[in-house]
């Protein structure tokens, strides 16, 4: 009986599976292996306008949005703040659609849209249910190519932008960063904040914000990116449809110059800012070399060492027991609150180094010199053990991140735009694999040991000792 009864469970099953198989191509039966890998296609218009997918056949949303070659850096000194206040006009009503008729068409299809602004890029991206795609795209060219910018919109994002800049006054780690990018390349574009001065917000004119569309909204600077469930030709069809119009290059001589004047290299220069306020608890200090861009042969092995000199809070329940080494002596120590490594990477530069919070700070100068110290070792003395612990929590990081539509797109948006292709994470995960102890500290040689470093300081900053004291521990013999 009992063997009866499980011959017609197993018919049972086979049935099952074949009447799947039959239903959708992309049900498999029972036990069977399925290996989809992630595949990018890319198609670029006659102007220039280049469409980017991740096909999701699975996915019943999708994530589209443009990503712009195009942030702060691409302002000058009087019109610093323009990519970001056009960012908070762009969703105030377009020719086609008021304000109110945009909110509602997007909360009718249950959709989300929004924008941001970096350095670097600006981009406006929805999300939607795939059938809504064909409207979210409309939207979102809308928005580029016709909005109102209505002086009575302009002058109340003023006061928006403004108690924004308070806000972000508040967050002294923002303050620390933008002060890095201010000193390490000082008098240049990318040294500039995203906002702007206050200055410049009370200022920047209609004129400026049109101007700066028309130098750099091109097509040859932008591309559309869609993942999950919409096909690529879907895309490319209402790409053509959409932004086929789309300029391919600033309309004037002068804008192209403009254009190619804030993409030349900046300088790193080796310097320092302290604003010393003993009214805060803490000494807030980040010390940088410069970095690698993200097309630099040295990407993976900067992000790496990054990884193995490690972040550390004493507030995590597991704070004793981290596996960098500088985590363990800080905490044993007692030198800080916590510290972050970071390699922050750019078109052509970038910043790799370490921020630190502390409030022992009369030890502020001891927190400086092991960390320092730890560097140096990095050059002479990195074991295999540590660099695949490294690796590892490197490709969890960077593969866990992508989870979901709006994340692959903009992992697909920031490589397409700065690199020209995008690394699936299969070839992510293969690239750190490759990296070895050798490697770590032929880039801390070549990268690290003896180089002139940019320090950013805010707090109760006494005990830091001056710059070329800090400097010289960048060389320091450990043998």
């Amino acid at each position: 009986m009992a063997s009866r009864l499980a011959l017609s469970m197993q018919r049972s099953l086979r049935s099952r599976a074949a009447l799947n198989s039959i239903r959708s191509p992309l049900t498999r039966g029972l036990a069977t292996p399925v290996s989809i890998g992630s595949k990018t296609e890319t198609t670029t218009l006659s102007n220039g306008f280049t469409i980017a997918t991740e096909h999701s056949p699975w996915a019943q949303t999708s994530t589209v949005g443009v990503w712009i070659d195009a942030g702060s850096r691409a302002e000058t000194d009087a019109t610093n703040g323009t990519a970001h206040f056009l960012e908070h006009l762009a969703f105030k009503g377009t020719q086609k659609r008021n304000q109110h008729q945009l909110e509602l068409e997007i909360e009718n299809m249950g959709g989300h849209l929004n924008a941001y602004t970096s350095r670097e890029n600006t981009v406006y991206y929805a999300k939607s249910f795939n059938s809504d795609v064909p409207k979210t795209v409309d939207i979102l060219s809308d928005i580029l190519q016709n909005s109102k910018l209505e002086p009575a919109a302009i002058e109340r994002e003023r006061d928006v932008i403004l108690r924004e800049q308070e806000e972000v006054d508040k967050q002294l780690e923002e303050v620390v960063f933008d002060h890095l990018h201010a000193t390490a390349f000082q008098g240049q574009p990318l040294g500039r904040t995203i906002l702007g001065p206050k200055e410049n917000i009370q200022s920047i004119s209609r004129n400026d914000l049109v101007d700066y569309i028309k130098t750099n909204y091109t097509a040859d600077r932008m591309v559309l990116v869609g993942a999950g469930g919409v096909p690529h030709q879907q895309l490319v069809e209402l790409a053509q449809k959409h932004f086929a119009d789309f300029p391919k290059y600033p309309p004037t001589a002068q804008s192209s110059a403009i254009a190619m004047a804030q993409k030349a290299k900046p300088d790193f220069v080796g310097s320092e800012v302290r604003i010393r306020d003993d009214t805060l608890p803490t000494a807030n200090i980040a010390i940088a070399v410069e970095g690698v861009s993200w097309n630099d042969e040295d990407y993976f092995t900067a992000l790496v060492t990054q990884a193995i000199v490690g972040n550390w809070d004493r507030a995590m329940g597991a704070s004793p027991y981290l596996g960098s080494k500088l985590s363990s002596f800080v905490h044993n120590h007692k030198l800080a609150n916590s510290f972050m490594s970071f390699s922050t990477s750019y078109s052509d530069t970038g910043l790799w180094g370490i921020y630190l919070v502390s409030d022992s700070i009369d030890r502020v100068d001891d927190l400086v010199h092991f960390t320092l110290r730890e560097w140096s070792r990095l050059s002479f003395n990195v074991s295999e053990a540590e660099t695949e612990r490294a690796k590892a929590q490197l490709k969890a990081s960077m593969l866990l991140s992508l989870d979901g539509t709006t994340a692959v797109a903009e992992d697909i948006g920031r490589q397409i735009i700065t690199t020209g292709r995008r690394l699936s994470p299969e070839d992510v995960e293969r690239e750190v694999g490759r990296i070895t102890e050798k490697d770590v500290m032929d880039f801390a040689q070549r990268k690290i040991w003896d180089r002139d470093i940019a320090i950013s300081a805010v707090g109760q900053i006494e005990a830091l000792l001056d710059y070329e004291r800090v400097r010289g521990d960048m060389s320091r013999n450990m043998s």
